[in-house]
């Protein structure tokens, strides 16, 4: 019976032990990343699981219409012309293995114009397997120490590798790996992460900056960061203030207003999620959109945004601002001269801007168009006037039919016509560059309801994020994209057949089906309000808006490269031609091929 009893006591403290140790393990496993970090970090990004997001990606709208037969034909090309992928598969098994979590990279300190900056994640392998795969990555990306160097501190190893003028230090930490260009920055960190800072008012966590924007990202992410910009602001506040004269106003900066960005990434049933949150005062009085714009779209409709644009706030610091674009400097030179004032302006015009694209299936190119709300019809016209009166080399006509004045100017013939026209009503300013639609939309400004607001498509891509107090933009990716194809395509198989070398790189004849694409392309919408502290931008689609205006950066950089390339190698003037023999011209010699992009 004794033996009994002591057996039972001797399980019971063992697993007493194990329950121990494991949260002890547990403590240090599970540590809030803001807790590892000093209180003026300046900068983090945060990857709390890159296995979970691969997977997420996976099952993206994005990586589904990748991995389309068709549109994987049309790639097999491309493709091949890039590096071998057996690297790039090394390192992807290695992740998955590491199954590394809460990732982080962060900027703690610029003192001295001197950066130090943290890493680290923590990791499923056992140290030993988890040491090899990371110094495997370190020598890819670094290259061989010159010289190396091992620490002990706190019964932790640090090592310390120095590549030139660049020094290392890393250290695991039980199931961590953290590493940084300071060793003190390593040291304090292992000291939070092990438990002998006890002050955790010195943490990033315990900031209110860094708390406030954390209170307003979702509880869930494949990414993050955090942005203090004091730093920053507090440079450029200086700077301002040693060349400001005495005559300048005293208004500060916006960014010296900012208190906090940040924002976070994650995936929603196939689609993309992105929040943005800036920590700054409200900038303008109880106003919020009304998206009242929307009543001129049609089901032809593929864009649509709305904003709040206080023009009549800004136009006197716009008028006296320096190195102002020509064109905008001769609208302000007409104000001044016409006797219109910025409180004229606010008079005359609401502040919510508005601007529809529309894209018929018969037409070669869309047509676009701007508006505003019209509250005093005398002064609104005495504005549109002197803009008309602005280019003294331009020829305004001047109509009107049902009370409403259209000022039309027709420019010189070109690919595309161009006729910029103005209507105005006694209740909202249309400008585009087609008079057709910009009457057709006059006629369609009585409507309470549109064509786009009782799609489908639009009510169900404007539940995905809330209500907009200031901003929101709605983009049908479909219907773009088939308009696009409908338009772009016979020009790229022409262009094809003029320029041999493209077929190298890209066989356009294996272009997938306009249906292949958009089957996986829902609405991108995205919209902004004020949120107690701060303005949250929020954008869903299968891919976002911020992230296809960084896109269509890249492609319009990439596309200006390959022209000035083209372009010089056409000419004979590109860098491989300099000094060298021109061809010759002679029809029986050799043809150069034609410049590939």
């Amino acid at each position: 019976m004794r033996r009994t009893v002591f057996l039972v006591v001797a399980g019971a403290v063992a697993a007493f032990a194990v329950w121990y140790v494991w949260r002890i393990s547990q403590k240090t496993s599970s540590a809030s990343v803001s807790a590892l970090l000093p209180r003026e970090t300046i900068f983090l990004a945060h990857l709390p699981d890159l296995n979970r997001t691969r997977d997420q990606w996976h099952h993206s709208d994005l990586y589904l219409l990748y991995r389309e037969p068709a549109v994987q034909d049309f790639l097999r090309k491309p493709l091949a012309k890039l590096p071998k992928k057996d690297a790039a598969s090394q390192t992807l098994h290695e992740i998955e293995q590491l199954d590394p979590k809460n990732a982080f990279f962060a900027l703690t300190s610029m003192a001295n114009d001197s950066p130090k900056i943290v890493v680290g994640f923590r990791f499923r392998e056992n140290q030993n397997n988890a040491e090899k795969i990371i110094t495997g990555w370190c020598s890819e990306a670094l290259g061989d120490p010159s010289a190396r160097e091992t620490i002990d501190y706190q019964r932790r190893k640090i090592h310390i590798f120095t590549f030139g003028l660049f020094s290392l230090a890393s250290v695991y930490d039980r199931n961590w790996f953290f590493a940084s260009n300071n060793l003190a920055e390593i040291k304090a960190l292992l000291d939070r992460a092990d438990g002998r800072v006890k002050n955790a008012k010195n943490t990033l966590d315990a900031d209110e900056s860094y708390r406030a924007a954390a209170a307003h990202m979702p509880s869930s992410y494949a990414a993050s960061f955090y942005l203090q910009p004091q730093t920053l602001s507090a440079r450029l506040a200086a700077l301002r203030a040693a060349i400001q004269s005495s005559g300048a106003t005293n208004e500060r900066p916006l960014l010296e207003q900012v208190r906090s960005i940040s924002g976070a990434m994650r995936f929603e049933s196939g689609k993309i999620h992105d929040l943005l949150f800036l920590g700054v005062p409200k900038l303008e009085q109880d106003t919020a959109i009304t998206r009242s714009s929307l009543t001129l779209g049609t089901k032809e409709t593929f864009f649509y945004l709305s904003m709040l644009l206080n023009v009549g706030q800004k136009i006197d610091a716009l008028n006296q601002a320096a190195g102002i674009a020509g064109t905008m400097q001769k609208f302000f030179q007409t104000f001044s001269d016409s006797g219109i004032t910025a409180d004229d302006w606010k008079a005359a015009f609401g502040v919510e801007l508005g601007s529809l694209a529309d894209w018929p299936s018969t037409a070669p190119w869309p047509s676009l168009i701007l508006t505003l709300p019209v509250i005093d019809m005398a002064r609104a016209s005495k504005i549109v006037e002197a803009v008309t009166r602005a280019d003294e080399n331009a020829i305004w006509t001047q109509t009107e039919k049902d009370s409403v004045r259209y000022f039309s100017m027709p420019s010189s013939a070109t690919l595309i016509a161009i006729t910029p026209t103005i209507a105005l009503s006694n209740r909202i300013l249309i400008a585009g560059f087609n008079p057709v639609s910009v009457e057709e939309a006059i006629k369609r400004d009585d409507s309470v309801s549109s064509e786009l607001s009782n799609s489908q498509a639009y009510k169900t891509a404007a539940k995905l994020v809330p209500s907009p107090t200031n901003f929101f933009a709605y983009i049908d990716a479909s219907q773009l994209y088939s308009r696009l194809d409908g338009s772009l395509r016979p020009m790229l198989l022409m262009a094809a057949a003029f320029m041999p070398g493209m077929t190298d790189y890209i066989d356009l004849t294996r272009l997938p089906a306009p249906e292949v694409i958009t089957k996986h392309l829902s609405p991108i919408v995205s919209s902004q309000r004020y949120d107690g502290d701060g303005y949250v931008a929020e954008s869903v689609g299968p891919i976002t808006l911020g992230q296809s205006a960084i896109g269509l950066a890249i492609l319009s950089g990439v596309g200006a490269t390959a022209r000035q390339k083209a372009s010089a190698n056409l000419t004979g003037w590109g860098p491989s031609s300099m000094g060298t023999p021109q061809p010759s011209l002679n029809p029986s010699s050799t043809p150069n091929p034609a410049p590939t992009p």
